[in-house]
């Protein structure tokens, strides 16, 4: 059964604060008025999205408390990847991935909004690179196996849960390493997997996309399977794009965690784009990709509400199921 949750109430605080319906208030989502009334999302991310006033917890408090609540479930993934993991099928350690993947955004504060959906079957998902958060964002709307640079393995926690799900690990620096890695991904394609990869090879500020590198798409041609490109964008409570999630430069990932942490909210735009069947060479199907996710995240387009409303009921029921 589905469940629809409404935004959080939250009792009145005696601090000051801008008037209520005054020229100051919280205003709604601009991407909300493009909406009729019955495409309006169930998961309604406007009191995420909302400017945050006077009387919202500081920085420093929000963000030990989600770190504390990460930290445990940290603590609980590598205990059901060490004991329970293991001996479950396929579709019930999908499932667990996709659960647990969903849980942790909410433990962050996260919201999504997802336009386009996945069609079934296998297929190489390929999207644009903005931070580590973007492997638990796409597991949350469909598992997969993932596609990381061999450095993952050395992140604490994080990268033991990888290599324990599936994770195909790329060797950084090898043209050889890279048609190895291609073999892998065909390979899964071929078992009717989901495989995911970001062929930018780095992440950005999500302010642009990088150039794409197209070894890695070699495995999608060997096993005759479509690439499915995805746009990810990260917005701020101001509904822009906001860089507090991006994870690049010199920044570490414990610092990345906790401004992730701090942060009042952050939506990710899911932009699931049509896919490609049709290409013959690894380069095209690099070039083609890059520019649909490149024109979708400049478009800003509608969300569906279709796929919006099937994602957040499947969020509904994880949140009543706790």
């Amino acid at each position: 059964m589905s469940v629809r949750l409404a935004p959080p109430t939250r009792k009145p605080m005696a601090c000051a604060g801008p008037p209520k319906g005054g020229p100051d208030a919280a205003k709604p989502h601009p991407g909300r008025a493009s909406l009729s009334p019955e495409q309006v999302p169930a998961w309604n991310h406007d009191h995420l999205l909302a400017p945050a006033n006077g009387c919202s917890l500081p920085r420093v408090t929000r963000g030990a408390f989600r770190m504390l609540r990460v930290g445990l479930h940290l603590g609980w993934g590598v205990a059901t990847a060490a004991v329970f993991y293991p001996l479950l099928d396929r579709p019930k350690r999908l499932e667990l991935k996709r659960r647990w993947s969903a849980q942790l955004l909410l433990m962050l504060g996260l919201g999504c909004r997802v336009a386009g959906a996945f069609p079934s079957g296998p297929r190489l998902v390929v999207a644009n690179h903005v931070s580590w958060l973007d492997i638990f964002v796409l597991n949350s709307i469909s598992p997969a196996a993932f596609v990381c640079k061999a450095d993952v393995r050395d992140w604490p926690v994080i990268g033991w849960l990888c290599e324990k799900t599936e994770t195909v690990f790329l060797p950084r620096g090898s043209r050889s390493a890279a048609r190895d890695t291609a073999v892998q991904i065909a390979q899964r394609l071929t078992e009717g997997w989901l495989v995911a990869a970001f062929p930018e090879g780095t992440t950005s500020e999500g302010q642009g996309v990088l150039p794409f590198h197209s070894a890695l798409l070699q495995g999608a041609l060997d096993a005759q399977k479509p690439v499915q490109p995805v746009g990810l964008r990260y917005l701020g409570s101001d509904g822009k794009s906001t860089g507090a999630a991006a994870y690049c430069g010199e920044t570490s990932l414990l610092q990345s965690l906790w401004r992730i942490a701090q942060a009042p909210a952050i939506v990710v735009d899911v932009q699931i784009l049509p896919p490609i069947t049709d290409a013959v060479h690894r380069r095209e199907l690099s070039s083609r990709s890059r520019e649909q996710i490149v024109a979708a995240l400049a478009g800003g387009e509608a969300i569906s509400a279709a796929s919006a409303e099937a994602f957040n009921e499947s969020l509904g029921e994880l949140v009543a199921a706790q």
